[in-house]
C-alpha cells in the first residue's frame, strides 16, 4: 500500500462483522458497519414471545472461561465481562431408542467410570478416548486463535508448532479417525451409536478432534452459556464497538459492493444511497457476497468452483435447523438441561427435512433463568434439517423488504403457502407428541410457542440454504478455503482493499467468527505497514463461574423421577 488507509466499511452485524468493526476501531480505523436486520447477533440472537424470550443459539460457547487464547477474544470484545458463565458437568445425555441413557460427561474420570459401568465389555476403546481427553485438556492451552498462522514469522510457527510436540500423537490420530468409523469400536450398540451425537446432532464427516475440542473445553470450564444469552452476547460486543467509536446502522440491506479500478470502493443500499470508504469488509453471507455483492466478478478458477459448485454438493455446508420453543407455565425439575433422543422410524416421519433420526431437547431455563418469569420453563427442541423439503412446500419469496411504521424493514415476515404452514404444523405436532410420551402431562403447561425452520433464517440473515455455521470443516469445502485463505489472504486475488471476515472465512462456531475478525484485521494491518494491537475492556468486571452438577438417573418406564441436583461456585 503506498498510503495508510483510515476508514471501512463492514457488511453484517453479526459476531464476525461486530468482531472486525471492534479491532478496526482498536487500531485506528474509522469503520461503519451496515447491518439489514434492526438488531445485532446475526445467528447469534433470540425474540421475545409475551414473558418468554427464546434463545436459539448458545448452548456452549468455546472461551467462555480462561486458560486458552480463545477466552483473550471474548474479553477483548467485552463479551463476557460482568456476567455469570454456568456450567454443565455433562455435556450431552444421549437416549437410546431402548430406553437406557449415556451421560457424555465432560471430566474424562466421570466419563470413563459411567461408559464402564454401561458396557464393561468396551474397557479398552473407553480407556482409549478418555486417556485422548486427558490429553486434549492440556493440549488447549496451545491452540492458536489470536493471529493468523498464514502471516506468522518463521520463530512464530516454530514456536506454534513445538508447542504441539507432546500432543502430537493425539492430534494425529483424532484429525486422522473418522467418529464414525472410531464409534465402531464398541461392542454395546448404544455406545457405537451415540458416540456420534456427542455434538447434539450426527456429524459423519467429522473426526475425532472436534469431539475431544468441545469436550476438553467443557472439562477445563471453558464452554459454558454466559448469562444474558446469545443475544445478551451480540448486544455487548455492539456496545463495546459503540465504546470504540465504531458506527452501526441497521435496517440497511447492502445490494452491491462498489468496485473502481479493480478496488472496492464502497457500498450500495437497496435504496440506492451509495457509502464510500478506503477498506469494504464482507461478514455477511459468502455466497451472497461472492455472487450478488460483486457480481461473480475475481473469483479465480479455484474460488469460482467453490462458489459454483463445491458449494452445491451435499455435505459442503453446515444445514440449517428445525426449532420448536415451548413456552410453559410450571417448572420442570425432571427435564435435563440438554438430550439428544434417538428415534424410530416412526417417530421421525412427520419431521420434515430430518436428515438423522435424532432430536435435541433442551430445558433452557436451565441454561439461561433470566430469560422466562420464575416459575416457568422455556423448552427448546431442535433437528439438523435439509431446506429443500421445505422449498418444495414454499414458492413464496423468502425475504421482503417493506415499510412499518414509516421505517422500511428486511426481516419482516414473508407469505407462505397453505403447504407450508401445513408442514410447520404437522412438524409442531410430531415434536409435542414425542415430547409428551416421554414427560406426560407437560403439553398441558404449553402458553406459547414458536416453530422455526430454515426458510426462516435465510428470511432473518440471507445466509445460503439456511445455514448457520457457513463451511463445513474437515471436507472439500473447508479445506479448500483454509488453502485459499493461506494463499491469497482472507480477500480475492485482483480486488484491492476487500476482505472476508465471519464465518465464511473460517470454518466453526461462534469463537471462529469472532477470531476472524481479529485475524482479518492482522491482514489490514500488515497490509497497511502498521503493527496490529488489541486489549481487553476494562470497563465491566471479569465474569465469574458457576457449576451446576446434573445427577444420573434411573428410567422407570416413560417416566423419568425428579433428579437431585447440587450447584456449587468457583471463582
Amino acid at each position: 500500500m503506498t498510503a495508510r488507509r483510515k476508514t471501512m466499511i463492514v457488511i453484517g452485524a453479526g459476531l464476525g462483522g461486530l468482531s472486525t468493526g471492534c479491532y478496526a476501531q482498536m487500531n485506528g480505523y474509522d469503520s461503519q458497519i451496515f447491518e439489514m436486520h434492526e438488531i445485532p447477533g446475526g445467528c447469534c440472537t433470540a425474540w421475545d414471545r409475551g414473558d418468554f424470550t427464546f434463545d436459539c443459539c448458545i448452548s456452549w460457547l468455546l472461551g467462555s472461561g480462561p486458560g486458552n487464547e480463545m477466552h483473550q477474544i471474548w474479553l477483548e470484545l467485552g463479551a463476557l465481562q460482568g456476567k455469570e458463565v454456568r456450567h454443565f458437568d455433562v455435556f450431552n445425555i444421549v437416549r437410546g431408542r431402548d430406553g437406557r441413557s449415556v451421560y457424555f460427561y465432560s471430566d474424562p474420570d466421570r466419563l470413563e467410570a459411567h461408559l464402564l459401568e454401561l458396557s464393561p465389555a468396551d474397557a479398552k476403546p473407553v480407556r482409549e478416548f478418555c486417556a485422548g481427553l486427558r490429553k486434549f485438556r492440556r493440549a488447549l492451552a496451545v491452540y492458536p486463535f489470536l493471529k493468523p498462522v498464514g502471516i506468522m514469522g518463521f520463530l512464530e510457527k516454530t514456536r506454534m508448532l513445538s508447542s504441539f510436540i507432546p500432543y502430537f500423537n493425539v492430534v494425529r490420530k483424532s484429525i486422522s479417525t473418522l467418529m464414525t468409523d472410531y464409534s465402531k469400536r464398541f461392542q454395546d450398540p448404544l455406545l457405537r451409536e451415540a458416540f456420534n451425537y456427542v455434538l447434539y446432532e450426527k456429524h459423519s464427516a467429522f473426526p475425532v478432534l472436534p469431539f475431544y475440542f468441545q469436550l476438553a473445553s467443557h472439562a477445563n470450564l471453558s464452554a459454558g452459556v454466559p448469562e444474558g444469552g446469545s443475544l445478551g452476547l451480540a448486544k455487548s460486543i455492539e456496545q463495546r464497538y459503540r465504546r470504540l467509536g465504531g458506527r452501526v446502522t441497521y435496517n440497511a440491506k447492502v445490494e452491491e459492493i462498489i468496485v473502481e479500478g479493480d478496488r472496492a470502493a464502497g457500498v450500495r443500499l437497496d435504496d440506492g444511497r451509495e457509502f464510500r470508504a478506503d477498506i469494504v469488509v464482507s461478514a455477511a453471507d459468502g455466497h451472497t457476497t461472492m455472487m450478488k455483492f460483486l457480481k461473480g466478478r475475481y473469483l479465480n478458477d479455484e474460488y469460482r468452483e467453490l462458489y459454483t459448485e463445491t458449494i452445491k454438493k451435499p455435505g459442503m455446508v453446515f444445514p440449517g435447523y428445525v426449532c420448536l420453543f415451548l413456552g410453559l407455565n410450571r417448572p420442570v425439575p425432571e427435564g435435563d438441561p440438554c438430550t439428544t433422543h434417538l428415534l424410530t422410524e416412526e417417530e421421525a416421519a412427520d419431521l420434515v427435512g430430518i436428515r438423522d433420526r435424532s432430536i435435541n431437547i433442551q430445558f433452557r431455563s436451565t441454561h439461561y433463568p433470566e430469560l422466562s418469569p420464575d416459575g416457568t420453563t422455556v423448552v427448546y427442541m431442535t433437528y439438523f434439517a435439509d431446506i429443500a423439503p421445505w422449498r418444495e412446500v414454499d414458492d413464496f419469496p423468502e425475504q421482503v423488504t417493506r415499510s412499518r411504521g414509516g421505517e422500511v424493514l428486511h426481516t419482516l415476515p414473508v407469505r407462505h403457502g397453505r403447504e407450508y404452514y401445513h408442514a410447520k404444523r404437522r412438524t409442531r405436532l410430531a415434536l409435542m407428541e414425542y415430547l409428551e410420551k416421554r414427560y406426560p402431562g407437560i403439553t398441558e403447561s404449553v402458553v406459547t410457542r414458536d416453530l422455526s425452520t430454515p426458510l426462516t433464517q435465510v428470511r432473518y440473515t440471507g445466509n445460503y440454504d439456511g445455514t448457520v455455521l457457513g463451511w463445513q470443516p474437515f471436507v472439500d469445502s473447508g479445506e479448500t478455503l483454509e488453502e485459499l485463505v493461506k494463499k491469497h489472504g482472507p480477500g480475492l486475488p485482483g480486488l484491492r482493499d476487500f476482505y472476508q471476515s465471519g464465518v465464511w472465512a473460517t470454518t466453526g462456531g461462534l469463537i471462529r467468527a469472532a477470531a476472524a475478525g481479529r485475524q482479518v484485521m492482522h491482514f489490514v494491518c500488515k497490509d497497511d505497514g502498521i503493527p496490529f494491537t488489541a486489549h481487553v475492556d476494562g470497563t465491566a468486571p471479569p465474569p465469574t463461574h458457576r457449576v451446576i452438577r446434573v445427577g444420573p438417573r434411573v428410567d422407570e418406564g416413560d417416566r423419568l423421577p425428579v433428579a437431585a441436583r447440587s450447584v456449587g461456585s468457583t471463582a
